[in-house]
């Protein structure tokens, strides 16, 4: 808004008082006094059919304390503007450090590639294809998850669901995550039948697994066991995480999924697990950390309409999107 221009106004009210001033005018000025100081003023003019600007006592009293709800409401919408600004800033800030925490898995693999394509000119021909469309497909993937951060940045719960089969899934989820975590031995117990198709966010859900298997590769100091466990229970696909680390601290176990909660790594945001759980929950599902140990272990539960070979899909709708969360 521009700025007013500041009124010639002769009169003063303030705490009841009717106080004189140096202006010319005949109105009167009552300030809007809030805790934050001076926020406004209000200007009365010449009162009607007199000569003489006068106010009774009550009058007085009655403009003061009109005066001091003005204030406060504006001062309140001074306030609201600014924390909307704040968090604007800090979904700014969120996303920033989601897409740093989430971009290193799949940019440690380009790097990779890209360098043994420069370091071993003379590889065979349909090798430096497979490293390249690999490297492609890395990239493909790093476009796909600045959407999706986008996605979450805005209370998204979107999904890019495609109709897959559960055990194929599996195998390529366990394969990227050895892929993207060289440094982990990936054990594999599937328990779900061949034939069995769902219809999942693909992308989404390898996010989520491959979050949970950064975290352990970090708790056991960069190498180690993950155990992917999966089979079908009661219409839900139930799969299990677990490494061989010293497991999560009692400290942080209530708030192990809020974002920016981390322990003892030196480079870790605390987004990792935050997002896992989002994205799960986005299929209606659950993420929880299991009591019994020893490690670390995750439990994602997704329901999912199963269907046979060839049929329709059959799954719940995405859950409703809310306005804030």
């Amino acid at each position: 808004m521009e700025r007013a221009e500041e009124p010639d106004a002769r009169y003063l009210i303030s705490d009841g008082q009717l106080l004189e001033t140096r202006g010319k005018g005949e109105g009167a000025l009552l300030p809007l006094m809030a805790r934050s100081g001076l926020v406004g003023m209000l200007v009365l003019g010449p009162r009607q059919g007199r000569r003489k600007v006068s106010y009774l006592p009550a009058e007085l009293r009655e403009l003061s304390a009109l005066a001091k709800r003005a204030a406060l409401a504006v001062e309140t919408h001074l306030y609201q503007r600014e924390i909307v600004a704040s968090e604007r800033l800090a979904a700014l800030g969120t996303m920033a450090s989601m897409l740093a925490h989430d971009f290193r898995g799949p940019m440690t693999v380009i790097r990779g590639y890209a360098e043994t394509l420069i370091e071993e000119p003379n590889l065979p021909e349909p090798e430096v294809r497979e490293r390249a469309e690999l490297i492609i497909k890395m990239i493909d993937r790093l476009e796909r998850m600045t959407v999706e951060t986008l996605d979450f940045a805005r209370a998204g719960a979107r999904l890019a669901r495609r109709r897959v089969t559960l055990s194929s899934f599996l195998v390529e989820l366990a394969d990227g995550v050895s892929l993207e975590l060289p440094e982990l031995t990936i054990v594999r117990d599937f328990r779900v039948p061949a034939e069995a198709v769902a219809s999942l966010d693909v992308d989404k859900l390898r996010r989520a697994v491959g979050n949970i298997a950064s975290n352990a590769r970090d708790a056991m100091k960069g190498h180690g066991r993950c155990l992917i466990q999966a089979e079908l229970e009661d219409g839900r696909l139930v799969v299990i995480v677990a490494d061989e680390g010293p497991g999560v601290p009692k400290e942080i176990r209530d708030r192990l999924f809020e974002p920016f909660v981390t322990h003892g790594k030196q480079a870790g945001t605390g987004l990792g697990l935050a997002v896992a759980r989002r994205f799960v929950e986005d299929h209606g599902g659950t993420l929880e950390l299991l009591p019994d140990g020893p490690g670390a272990r995750f439990k994602l539960a997704l329901p999912v309409g199963l269907l046979e070979q060839g049929g329709a899909a059959s799954h719940p709708p995405d859950p409703p999107r809310s306005r804030r969360e």
